[in-house]
């Protein structure tokens, strides 16, 4: 997917490998113009319905950024 679909990802892939916090999801909002983000962390249960304004940030089970993705 790209951000032309309107999640950004391209935008915030500096993220993955660096701790997630909720201080960030602001700033990430903004850097990525997504209308939402979801974090997604292991076991979560998440709806399958897909989003392309919806910005996906997953994380391990040590809250690092592995993957961020629009859905």
């Amino acid at each position: 997917m790209t951000e032309s679909l309107g999640c950004g990802e391209t935008k915030v892939g500096d993220l993955v490998g660096k701790p997630w916090t909720e201080a960030l999801r602001a700033p990430t909002l903004k850097r990525s113009g997504a209308r939402t983000l979801r974090v997604i962390a292991p076991g979560d249960a998440v709806t399958m319905d897909y989003r392309t304004d919806r910005l996906n940030i997953e994380t391990d089970a040590a809250g690092r950024v592995i993957r961020v993705k629009c859905g």
